[in-house]
């Protein structure tokens, strides 16, 4: 006797009898589900986005290992000059990890104007500075031409040409200190031809970005001298081991840092939202397995009759137990199926279209960034079906306690 069939279809035609007590169970436990693969998606993909974009935006600006002298190496501005002639530079032949290399300076100073003055500091980069890092934050305008004659363009960012009263095209003066404290002040006018929004405070507030070759002048420089270099990394999650390859290669004079440390206080922020995701994952499925068991166990009270009749025939514990898990995986499914397009389309949305803004100052974004990885999105769901199949196992182990003569008279 095909024991699975009949009770299938004794559990299936609850869904013709709406008067059955486990029918409004057994929605609940669906929406349950659905509402905690909603909950696990969208807080998986906004994690992890928020993550990345936070990363990627502080390597741009900084890159992702950067090498100067010990001399400055926990200082934002350049002091000692190093020789951009290294057996490094411009490629790590070996260490393949390192895909970009690039020579860049940077000095403090003064901006003003008529209305208002403001403290910088100039960020002078070469032929070797790789724009592409920058091309998501130009709001307007274009980068400086830094691979002819020297000139006096700059970028600057919006939050400076806010407090500047600055405009595309217009022009100030900067004054930038000496070494010898008895000078005067180096001046440069420049003249804006692009303005950046990198939604990172601590570096639009601060940055101007132009010709190194200023500062090499003003501090006195050879054309080889450079403040630090910045190295850019395939893989950000092995950033430690390639620092250390790094460390290796260079000379004894200089040091190599990971952007993890120089900004500790960021990736150490940032690195709390895993707790924050494992928490969410963890809670949801605890609920959608208190909720299935719940109705396991509604559905197996209601068709005690029908257990005790099967037994009687001479069905056996474990075929009635995996029968009722069969009805109950395909609950799961059920849930799974409508948490993952809703969870999905959410994510989208939030993609193509920005709808969730943040405030850039605590989240350094001004949009919820998002990511949709199609493989944490299986292994989430792999991970809800197997420990909702394996929860419901024991809870199943009711079946067995049942005994036909008690549960005959009930039919």
């Amino acid at each position: 006797m095909n024991f699975e069939y009949y009770i299938a279809k004794r559990f299936n035609s609850d869904k013709e009898n709406k008067s059955t007590i486990s029918s409004p169970i057994t929605k609940i436990a669906i929406l349950a589900v659905a509402l905690g693969i909603i909950m696990m998606i969208v807080a998986l993909g906004t994690g992890i986005g928020l993550q990345e974009k936070i990363r990627d935006k502080v390597s741009a600006l900084n890159g992702h290992i950067i090498i100067s002298s010990f001399t400055d190496n926990q200082s934002d501005v350049s002091v000692v000059p190093i020789d951009k002639n290294q057996s490094f530079y411009p490629k790590f032949k070996n260490i393949p990890e390192v895909v970009h290399i690039q020579g860049v300076a940077t000095k403090s100073g003064m901006i003003r104007t008529e209305k208002a003055f403001e403290g910088i500091i100039y960020k002078g980069i070469g032929k070797d500075y790789n724009w592409e890092m920058m091309q998501d934050f130009l709001l307007s305008g274009r980068f400086p031409d830094v691979k002819k004659q020297l000139n006096n363009e700059i970028v600057i960012s919006k939050y400076l040409a806010n407090r500047l009263t600055l405009n595309l095209g217009d022009s100030f003066n900067t004054f930038f200190m000496k070494d010898n404290q008895n000078s005067l002040p180096s001046s440069r006018r420049f003249t804006i031809v692009g303005i950046y929004d990198s939604g990172f405070e601590e570096f639009d507030k601060n940055y101007i970005i132009g010709d190194i070759r200023h500062l090499q002048r003003i501090n006195k420089w050879n054309e080889n001298q450079i403040g630090n270099f910045e190295v850019f990394v395939k893989d950000f999650s092995k950033i430690d081991a390639t620092n250390e390859k790094v460390y290796k290669e260079i000379s004894s004079s200089l040091n190599a840092t990971p952007i993890t440390k120089k900004y500790y206080y960021i990736f150490d922020w940032i690195a709390l939202f895993d707790s924050n995701i494992i928490l969410i994952l963890v809670v949801m499925n605890i609920v959608s397995i208190i909720n299935m068991i719940v109705a396991l166990l509604v559905i197996i009270l209601e068709k005690i009759p029908a257990i005790g009749i099967l037994k009687s025939l001479g069905a056996t514990n474990w075929q009635i137990r995996k029968t009722f898990l069969y009805n109950t995986f395909f609950i799961i499914l059920k849930g799974m199926f409508y948490g993952n397009l809703i969870g999905i389309t959410l994510l989208l949305v939030q993609y193509y279209f920005g709808i969730i803004k943040l405030n850039p100052q605590n989240y350094y974004v001004t949009t919820a960034p998002v990511v949709i990885n199609v493989l944490h999105i299986l292994a989430l769901n792999a991970l809800v079906l197997g420990i909702g199949i394996l929860a419901l196992i024991i809870p199943s182990y009711i079946i067995t306690r049942i005994t036909p003569a008690k549960s005959i008279k009930f039919t």
